[in-house]
């Protein structure tokens, strides 16, 4: 990895709209009109009009296309659209991309959008059912003939070995679902609004893939996210606060593949978290202890605690401790277990909130937060920040 210096994009953008639909688990509807839904709502908060749009960044694996979505929501000519790689990996690097552009004046208005059917339509939680022939899925073939079939499965290798290395019982995971879950209790939006959960709930669940419990896993869901990107500048003069984005980063480490790389030296870490910690942290001029909130992107809770350490808010096999002792308020919409699973952008929309003041579970004075994209697989992070 190079050794450059700050990122010249640190407050060039910021996030100046969120809007999202309903989250369920039947939508009764196609995810262009999810993805429709959440960009007209992110707009209008933003206090803007689709023909102010002139960009547009999503994921791959989407059926819903920039230029589709574009004539769905009646805007006109776009200068800039683009879309991101690696499933959930991808949550903040749409905004990184939308900075980018705007940055660079490749377009002034940019909004950055997630929809699907995840749950009444393909479960992305099923595992690999069908795959076109890639490299990625030669790679695949490496695990699957094995029984390692299904996201879960996955994890469950690097969190046997992380539990094995540190001496610990998976009980160390049970703390994240706690924790996601009371804030999820608190926020009407979540799906698990007014059930919290205990340790004992968590340790009664039935196993999925050992040591990997149900209350281990993120939910599936149905339901769209959207968030409109500008500059610092323009955002300024719209109704809401700025959200301004002071660092943001894409990262892949040595030896990466798609949540199976499993031929690493050390199964207990995440080095592509560590490849954005330290561009995040060198970008924005921060470090762990300047952070307020963290929204940690938590598809099964033993990535929480290796991220937790990759960014240094702890040292190693020390990350349930670190969330058991309340040390950082952490996912306080409730996470992906606990509000929804957008891979990711609905933990973007809550940064927003925190910054601007206005979240159910609101951390006083919140001005800078961490936020983080899906883990195991090239990933990215933003570092969010009050203007000024």
């Amino acid at each position: 990895m190079s050794a450059r210096g700050r990122d010249p994009l640190s407050g060039r953008a910021a996030v100046a709209g969120i809007g999202s639909t309903e989250f369920s688990k039947d939508s009764g509807r196609s995810e262009l009109r999810l993805a429709v839904e959440a960009v007209r709502a992110a707009l209008d908060d933003a206090g803007l009009t689709p023909g102010d749009v002139d960009g547009l960044v999503t994921f791959t694996m989407d059926t819903s296309p920039e230029i589709t979505v574009a004539q769905a929501c009646g805007m006109g000519d776009l200068s800039f659209f683009s879309r991101v790689h690696y499933g959930g990996g991808a949550a903040c690097a749409t905004v990184l991309q939308a900075a980018l552009a705007v940055a660079a004046g490749v377009a002034e208005v940019v909004v950055c959008y997630r929809a699907f059917n995840e749950r009444s339509g393909r479960r992305f939680g099923a595992g690999v059912q069908y795959r076109e022939p890639t490299a990625e899925g030669a790679a695949l073939g490496w695990a699957l003939p094995f029984g390692l079939l299904t996201p879960a499965s996955w994890v469950a290798m690097a969190a046997q070995r992380y539990l094995h290395r540190y001496g610990l019982t998976p009980e160390a995971f049970g703390h994240v679902a706690v924790v996601d879950r009371r804030y999820a209790a608190t926020n009407p939006a979540a799906h698990f609004y007014g059930r919290p959960i205990t340790l004992a709930d968590h340790a009664a669940s039935r196993w999925i893939v050992e040591p990997l419990r149900l209350l281990d896993c993120c939910q599936e869901t149905d339901g769209g996210q959207a968030l409109v990107v500008t500059s610092v500048e323009r955002a300024r003069d719209l109704p809401h606060p700025p959200a301004v984005v002071a660092a943001a980063a894409q990262g892949a480490g040595r030896g990466q593949e798609q949540m199976t790389s499993f031929y690493r030296d050390d199964l207990t870490g995440l080095p592509e978290t560590g490849v954005v910690a330290r561009r995040l942290w060198r970008t924005a001029g921060l470090g762990p202890g300047d952070i307020e909130v963290g929204i940690l992107y938590d598809h099964f809770t033993p990535f929480v605690l290796m991220q937790l350490e990759e960014f240094g808010f702890c040292g190693r096999g020390e990350g349930a401790d670190f969330v058991a002792e309340e040390r950082l308020p952490l996912n306080t919409h409730g996470g992906q277990l606990g509000e929804a699973y957008l891979h990711g952008m609905n933990g973007i929309a809550e940064g927003v909130r925190q910054v601007r003041g206005t979240a159910v579970n609101q951390v006083p004075g919140a001005s800078r937060v961490l936020v983080t994209a899906g883990t195991g697989v090239p990933t990215s992070g933003l570092v969010l920040a009050s203007d000024g």
